[in-house]
């Protein structure tokens, strides 16, 4: 049940940092595909009475149909808006400690940038998932590489 009160919504314009890195989970064959968006803000340093530039990195994360629409159109540098909500994981590290991490689940892009960047405009939404990519309650398998050092 929904909160009437509450809502998880996040809306981000920026570049991908890297190119989405799609696998499908063993048991179930659902897509999942990750990357990182780049936003930036101007903001005024009055030490230096210069304007600078505020980078700020997000873990994305896609399932599904949108994971193989990402692996297929997106790519390094390119600029995207995306709606999405935040969801909070947990798995244990090879040492056993339980390790936190934050991503945005992606839930609409749309590919922005120069015509010429991209042959047509291309958008994909969840508005309609299918029951059998998207079922209820499944989280986010973590990477079994690397895990412990650093979730994403």
């Amino acid at each position: 049940m929904r909160d009437i009160n509450s809502l998880n919504k996040v809306l981000l314009i920026g570049r991908l940092g890297g190119n989405p890195e799609l696998r499908y989970l063993p048991q179930t064959e659902r897509a999942v595909a990750k990357f990182t968006l780049a936003t930036n803000e101007r903001y005024f340093n009055p030490s230096t009475n210069e304007s600078d530039v505020r980078v700020e990195w997000h873990r994305i994360v896609t399932w599904g149909k949108l994971a193989e629409f990402c692996e297929k159109y997106l790519n390094q540098g390119k600029q995207i808006y995306l709606e999405g909500k935040l969801r909070t994981r947990s798995w244990q590290d090879r040492e056993g400690n339980k390790r936190y991490t934050t991503e945005i689940e992606a839930q609409n892009i749309v590919l922005l940038g120069k015509k010429e960047d991209t042959p047509q405009k291309q958008t994909y939404s969840e508005t309609e998932p299918e029951a059998s990519d998207f079922p209820a309650g499944e989280a986010a398998e973590p990477d079994k590489e690397g895990e412990d050092e650093v979730p994403f």
